[in-house]
């Protein structure tokens, strides 16, 4: 799953492991098959999550039995850097956010395998557009993909029928109007039910999920921020003000801070309090096991009145799996790597037990892949050619949080003047890149 405050915290840690990415990068051989080696794994999952990597890592492990894995889940970007800043890295590091490639290529502290991918000849043609976008960084690749996550409308099928409407929204005209049928008050005008909740930073209404939708670019062509250049953004936040004033931002506050926690079993989508959201296709287990009995569906994101052709993308980000400097097994990382991120097999395993979707295209069309009923729409929106990602920069995710940090001044009145307050977002974006560069 993506997670944007760990995405975060690795902007503040990562520009301390010093080191550029790319150049010359010794290519390690892989151990021989009476060679005795052990590698290290770090991964941020944990429980079933754990559970579904260690049983791909195991599939490795059966190929060649010479290579023991020891994983070890619960790690995030601010762990994986202090053990590669203090000399301590494991043999491979999987990181639940694309955001921070930029700066794990940037600064060394994930390897570039440009030697590996050319020695065995790997086709990245394999990899939807979208996914090599994400894995690259200023023409250095220094991760591979290992799962991938895409965005939908999720929507209660049960409050549809009662309010009437007969088919998901498809433009956000449509989706206000929906939210305000859906939307039911309590008598003392408190929110009971909202039709969507248009609070940014709420759930997984994220500035990188929702910019997509109105064809809100994040840099010119030039490399400078362009909130407030591109008409995008200002479509969306007027959009967004729009649905919080007829709520008022006060009652919306109100419910989101009595909303039950986005992972926990008591989401308020889950108990049926907001009839429609926006999030990834994991949602699907979290619904599935927590809400059996909740009657759902989802489809792909609205967009923009005036982006109908656009209509069937979302934003695609997802895990991303490379060598960390200072790995002592480089040679065999390799190995477990282009296991688990080209083979059809582990994909589709791995896939199929974490809710999330496989990155090739192979493993995409597998028998195997069981992404059907409400999870079938999460395919033909990662493969659409509309589907986009986030650009890769030197600092991470810093413009995501600027830009998350404007939103929540805006919709709360601290922001008088959305053009020049967009304009000072861009300017704080530039500034804290340029110190990068």
């Amino acid at each position: 799953m993506k997670r944007f405050t760990a995405a975060v915290a690795a902007v503040l840690v990562l520009s301390a492991c010093g080191g550029t990415g790319g150049g010359d990068q010794k290519v390690a051989d892989a151990p021989g098959d009476k060679d005795k080696v052990t590698l290290t794994v770090w991964s941020g999952f944990a429980d079933k999550e754990l559970a579904a990597l260690d049983s791909a890592l195991d599939g490795f492990h059966q190929l060649h039995p010479n290579i023991t894995i020891k994983s070890q889940g619960s790690q995030d970007d601010d762990k994986i850097s202090q053990a590669v800043r203090g000399g301590t890295a494991p043999d491979v590091a999987i990181s639940s956010n694309a955001n921070a490639l930029g700066q794990y290529c940037k600064t060394g502290a994930f390897q570039d395998l440009k030697g590996y991918l050319d020695r065995d000849k790997v086709d990245l043609s394999i990899f939807p557009q979208a996914v090599r976008d994400y894995t690259e960084h200023d023409n250095v690749r220094c991760a591979m993909p290992l799962l991938a996550d895409a965005y939908g409308l999720y929507y209660n099928k049960k409050l549809f029928a009662e309010a009437g409407i007969t088919a998901p929204p498809k433009t956000m005209t449509e989706l206000a109007a929906d939210a305000k049928k859906l939307t039911k008050f309590n008598a003392d005008g408190s929110i009971k039910v909202a039709g969507f909740v248009p609070t940014l930073g709420f759930y997984n209404n994220r500035v990188d999920v929702w910019a997509p939708q109105f064809g809100a670019e994040w840099q010119n062509s030039s490399g400078k921020s362009s909130l407030s250049t591109s008409p995008g953004w200002t479509n969306l936040f007027q959009w967004q003000k729009q649905l919080t004033d007829f709520y008022t931002e006060k009652k919306l506050t109100a419910f989101t801070a009595a909303a039950g926690q986005k992972y926990s079993p008591d989401n308020a989508f889950q108990t049926g309090q907001i009839a429609m959201m926006f999030d990834g296709e994991f949602r699907t287990g979290f619904v599935d096991s927590e809400a059996p009995n909740l009657s759902y569906g989802t489809a792909p994101l609205p967009v923009s009145d005036d982006r109908t052709d656009k209509y069937g993308g979302s934003d695609v980000g997802g895990n991303i799996i490379g060598i960390p400097k200072g790995a002592k097994q480089a040679g065999a990382a390799w190995e477990l790597i282009k296991y688990l991120a080209t083979e059809t097999k582990p994909l589709v395993s791995l896939a199929n037990g974490l809710k999330n979707l496989p990155t090739t295209t192979d493993a995409l069309k597998s028998p195997d892949l069981k992404f059907t009923g409400t999870l079938a729409p999460f395919i033909d929106i990662f493969t659409n050619p509309n589907s986009s990602s986030l650009p890769t920069t030197p600092n991470g995710a810093a413009y995501l949080k600027t830009t998350l940090d404007f939103a929540v001044k805006w919709q709360t009145g601290g922001v008088p003047d959305l053009k020049k307050g967009l304009q000072d977002a861009d300017q704080q974006i530039d500034d804290d890149l340029a110190l990068q560069k």
